[in-house]
């Protein structure tokens, strides 16, 4: 399988999502295209289902209806497990690094399962370019880092382990608005140089929209609107999605 995407290829197809919890459905008829390259951000109040969808679509959550496909493969009967080695990977809003472990351990862990050492160093030099505070902490366990770094890492991690299609949940949680910056900063170059497909879920809908190729609009559960990056821009009445 090849590490990079065509850019603009549609690698993540959602189709009817219905998922919940116990057996409920919170989220109705969802359906979601991720593209290679591309930033796509999913608005939407508290409770409207943002986090349901991509926990369902990470396998973390039963689907209780509809269809999933990864490159083109349908995988809705698969586990997590199968998911992430096709390359998607979830990131909660809780910070995904062994705290234990040093950054270094974090990093090479991350690369678990590639053969390749060539391979290991040029993704190891991609993360420390892209957060260079990580090259100085490399000996640091990653538990005594700053929220903002360790989301840094979180990152690494991902890109460690070969990601090609990347959900983040609300990433900027607790931290400030210049370390939100260089995060969705880094990803936007990690989409651009990698083809690496993103869906970003953020309540902070001013600067997420900087970064946004693509929006969807979530109100109860359901997808209620769907515009182009340069659409969402110019709509002035964001305040109507909450």
């Amino acid at each position: 399988m090849a590490d990079v995407s065509r850019s603009g290829e549609c690698v993540f197809a959602l189709r009817n999502l219905r998922a919940g919890y116990v057996g409920e459905a919170v989220v109705h008829d969802v359906s979601l295209d991720l593209h290679a390259g591309r930033i796509t951000t999913l608005f939407g109040h508290n409770g409207a289902g943002k986090t349901t969808t991509m926990k369902a679509a990470a396998g973390l959550l039963p689907m209780l209806g509809g269809r999933l496909e990864l490159f083109g493969v349908d995988v809705t009967s698969r586990g997590s497990s199968h998911r992430v080695a096709k390359g998607l990977f979830y990131l909660g809003q809780e910070r995904a690094v062994f705290g234990k472990l040093s950054v270094r351990d974090n990093l090479t862990l991350g690369a678990a399962l590639v053969k390749s050492r060539s391979v290991i160093a040029e993704r190891i030099e991609q993360v420390v370019a892209l957060f260079p505070i990580l090259a100085e902490r490399m000996n640091q366990t990653a538990g005594s880092m700053s929220g903002g770094q360790q989301r840094m890492l979180a990152l690494g991690i991902a890109r460690m382990a070969g990601a090609r299609v990347l959900m983040l949940d609300e990433p900027s949680l607790g931290l400030s608005p210049i370390i939100n910056q260089r995060l969705l900063d880094a990803t936007q170059q990690l989409a651009r140089e990698q083809g690496i497909a993103v869906l970003l879920v953020e309540q902070t809908i001013g600067q997420a929209l900087q970064y946004a190729d693509h929006v969807y609009v979530m109100r109860s559960g359901s997808v209620v609107a769907e515009h182009t990056g340069d659409e969402a821009r110019a709509r002035e009445d964001w305040w109507e999605v909450f």
